[in-house]
């Protein structure tokens, strides 16, 4: 009998959620991800310790302060997993340009620059947003450049629909973290997967993206447990932690496939100018609320990510 994750991969594209080399290795997912916390936990496996020691005296080297040797080794980590998938590698523009339309399409550009110097093309890379407006409005830039894209810190319908006419290449909704709020604000300890508010978001956005044709891959994020995966058994692209990956592989119970764009329901089609983006979001204390938190939480990282750099570099 197959493992629930060997039969889930006939179902999705697994992706690991890691920065972590062997984690890699183990799973072989055809994608990986990045971000600044995840670039912080590589800081901490042996198996990338070459890589940080060479990057960091390279930017002594070249002069560089430590914000700039951290953005090197974000790259140098995303080539390092590049290396071992045969899929891409999405990495995060700095969060604390999430508002700056401009400065966040200049950090994409430099992001796929660096990636070139290493030969590694844009096809093999996706740069990571946050859904605010801004953040896709910069996508919708990239993307006409031919540079696609990953807009997560995603959490509410109007950011999907939004994301999809700006033409992203992908979406990243945050399972997880919808739960977690919710599971604050009506007092609950836990949810079964068909009633879990984060399952039923991306199921949601999954069938209003198929119903109208819409190209933009749904990937779904930030998952607590493998009950919430399983309920997504189908879902174009999952990106899951190491933790859970294990679960699945020791894990040979039967998986049905839950998501087809074979069997979705019909929904009227939406669009949003940014008034109407911005009024939605207010609307969603869930989504303005999480979207705030992701944004705050990647920045503490990444400040903190070159908190260390700076230590290492004397």
């Amino acid at each position: 009998m197959p493992s629930v994750l060997d039969q889930l991969r006939e179902m999705s594209v697994v992706v690991a959620d890691t920065g972590e080399v062997e984690a890699v290795k183990k799973y072989q997912p055809v994608d990986c991800t990045t971000n600044p916390s995840l670039v912080l936990g590589a800081l901490s496996d042996p198996s990338s310790e070459d890589l940080i020691t060479r990057e960091i005296e390279a930017g002594k080297k070249a002069g560089l302060d430590a914000e700039a040797v951290v953005a090197k080794l974000t790259v140098a980590v995303g080539a390092e997993l590049a290396g071992l998938v045969e899929g891409r590698v999405s990495t995060e523009v700095d969060a604390n340009l999430s508002f700056d339309t401009e400065a966040s399409v200049a950090r994409g550009r430099e992001i796929i620059a660096d990636y070139a110097e290493r030969g590694l093309g844009k096809e093999r890379i996706l740069i990571k947003l946050a859904s605010t407006w801004e953040g896709i409005r910069a996508a919708e830039i990239l993307q006409d450049e031919g540079i696609d894209c990953n807009l997560t810190l995603l959490f509410a319908k109007a950011q999907a629909v939004a994301a999809a006419d700006a033409g992203a290449f992908l979406i990243s909704p945050f399972v997880g973290r919808i739960t977690d709020w919710y599971k604050a604000a009506e007092g609950r300890d836990s949810y079964a997967p068909e009633e879990d508010p984060g399952v039923k978001s991306v199921r949601s956005i999954y069938s209003y993206y198929k119903a109208h044709g819409i190209d933009t891959i749904v990937m779904g994020a930030s998952f607590r447990n493998t009950g919430q995966i399983t309920a997504l058994a189908g879902c174009d692209r999952l990106t899951i932690a190491p933790k859970l990956l294990e679960e699945m592989s020791n894990d040979q119970s039967d998986l049905t496939r839950v998501l087809s764009p074979d069997d979705v329901e019909a929904s009227d089609k939406e669009t949003y100018d940014e008034a109407g983006f911005r009024w939605a979001m207010n609307e969603d204390p869930m989504a303005t609320e999480k979207l705030a938190e992701g944004i705050r939480k990647f920045n503490a990282d990444h400040q903190k990510l070159i908190g260390i750099v700076a230590d290492r570099m004397g």
